[in-house]
């Protein structure tokens, strides 16, 4: 059995048994890929029997020799560790070489965010009078009223929006669903955008419950939310690196300092565990201090 054999089972196993999307199976098949670079680059064959926690430490040199920051590293690991548990599971080999493989130290670095008067500048930046217009204008509201990672906001159908009661269904991460509240004012934009604008596109097949959609009719990229987001800072002068995720953490972030509870921003986010969630209390602290130091006499 080759190394593609491997690779064609576990990407069965990502898509079949963790009920993976697309682009997480994508980034953990690419990084086996590095591992398999690394192995052409030393003039050695991949042979996943042959594994050693040894050569592993020697490919983490290799990934810091050719440039990889700590974060990227951190990432590739998980995905070799994935392949390996998963060579394990199928009894390919009988010892996980990656057991006490340990990725780099990170230092938790908290996210840009935008404040309310920044979000409101890249809203009334875009040219509503365009076809366009209304649909980017409910992109940012969604983004930032509901929260949404970039794919979740793409995937989004009409079927899983409940005007009545004023939620909406996302399928996040390993396809968990959850719900989460839209505003009101995102909720008018999207009905303008989905009754006036949307109807008059001629709608590929397949594409007929997808809300988001391109000038041709058919589901919006990620790429094209990413690009919008960034030609729309350009365009205020916004000098920070910002992309439809820094609408997702200011979701959070001013949720947290107007006080909200840590395990309802969790549920709407859809983190699997709080601790990834608690970030944005380190972001309140700091907002916190700041607030002593400017307006406390002592400080």
């Amino acid at each position: 059995m080759n190394t593609q054999s491997y690779l064609k089972g576990f990407k069965d196993y990502l898509k079949l048994e963790r009920s993976l999307s697309k682009h997480s199976i994508e980034a953990y098949l690419n990084d086996v890929g590095k591992l398999m670079q690394y192995y052409l680059a030393i003039d050695k064959d991949l042979n996943p029997n042959q594994v050693q926690l040894s050569d592993l430490r020697a490919f983490i040199t290799w990934l810091n020799e050719i440039g990889m920051q700590a974060n990227t590293q951190a990432r590739v690991i998980s995905g070799i560790k994935a392949f390996f548990n998963y060579l394990m599971l199928e009894e390919i080999i009988e010892d996980d070489p990656t057991a006490l493989l340990e990725a780099p130290r990170l230092s938790r670095k908290l996210p840009d965010t935008l404040n309310i008067h920044e979000i409101n500048k890249l809203i009334d930046a875009i040219d509503a009078s365009k076809p366009e217009g209304m649909r980017n204008k409910a992109i940012i509201e969604i983004l930032y009223g509901c929260g949404l990672r970039v794919t979740e906001l793409v995937e989004l159908k009409i079927s899983n929006i409940y005007v009545d009661t004023e939620f909406i269904k996302v399928v996040g991460k390993g396809n968990k669903e959850r719900l989460v509240p839209i505003g009101s004012v995102a909720l008018k934009l999207l009905e303008i955008y989905v009754n006036e604008v949307r109807v008059h596109l001629d709608i590929k097949r397949g594409h007929e419950d997808f809300i988001f959609l391109n000038r041709l009719g058919s589901r919006l990229s990620r790429v094209s939310v990413f690009t919008l987001i960034k030609d729309l800072a350009a365009k205020i002068g916004i000098h920070k690196s910002i992309s439809p995720h820094t609408l997702r953490h200011s979701f959070a972030t001013h949720l947290i300092e107007g006080g909200a509870d840590l395990r309802a921003v969790q549920e709407m986010l859809g983190h699997a565990s709080i601790t990834t969630t608690e970030i944005y209390t380190h972001l309140d602290r700091d907002y916190l201090r700041s607030v002593i130091t400017q307006f406390h006499p002592r400080s």
